[in-house]
């Protein structure tokens, strides 16, 4: 499936315009992350950008959240790569990351949150104005964006990440899209 037709499969089920705009960071983050590993990038900015396609529909019931995700996945024939990673990073489900993009998943997705946060902050409301270090300023204060775990961000360790070096990948990826998250 192209880019396009995963899109608008997005589309479908989800109407939130914030909640696609997450979906598109996540998906630019995923894409520069698998650049960085030498990783296909198709595969993993597509698992970025389908990641919460059942959202609205799980959104009441957080432990089905990815489970059904990963059955829509499947059934429009997406790699069992892909739609594994997607089960998996809600770890609701005490599945095991297995591989590289499970974990690169799994930890982008707060990523993307904590920075949207820290774009917002800012009188600007601009991503341009935003660096690692602040984002590490802000990851530090507990009151900060609660809901973008730290933990689960911190896990990028397991990609042989720093958390300096995730943050500034991550920012990357989505200042080259700040135009269509409005950042």
């Amino acid at each position: 499936m192209s880019r396009e037709e995963a899109y608008e499969l997005l589309k479908k089920h989800l109407k939130n315009k914030n909640l696609l705009k997450h979906c598109l960071a996540v998906e630019a983050v995923m894409h520069r992350l698998a650049e960085y590993f030498n990783e296909d990038t198709q595969l993993w900015a597509l698992a970025g950008l389908l990641h919460d396609i059942d959202y609205e529909q799980t959104k009441d019931n957080p432990e089905q959240h990815s489970i059904v995700g990963a059955e829509m996945l499947e059934k429009e024939g997406f790699p069992e790569e892909l739609v594994y990673a997607v089960k998996v990073h809600n770890d609701h489900h005490g599945l095991p990351r297995k591989t590289r993009l499970d974990k690169a998943l799994y930890a982008t997705d707060p990523l993307t949150g904590l920075i949207v946060a820290a774009a917002l902050i800012r009188p600007e409301k601009k991503l341009d104005i935003v660096d690692v270090n602040f984002l590490m300023n802000r990851y530090n204060e507990k009151s900060f964006a609660r809901g973008a775990r730290r933990d689960v961000i911190a896990s990028c360790e397991e990609l042989d990440l720093s958390l300096e070096e995730f943050m500034g990948l991550g920012l990357e990826a989505m200042k080259g899209i700040s135009d269509e998250l409005g950042l």
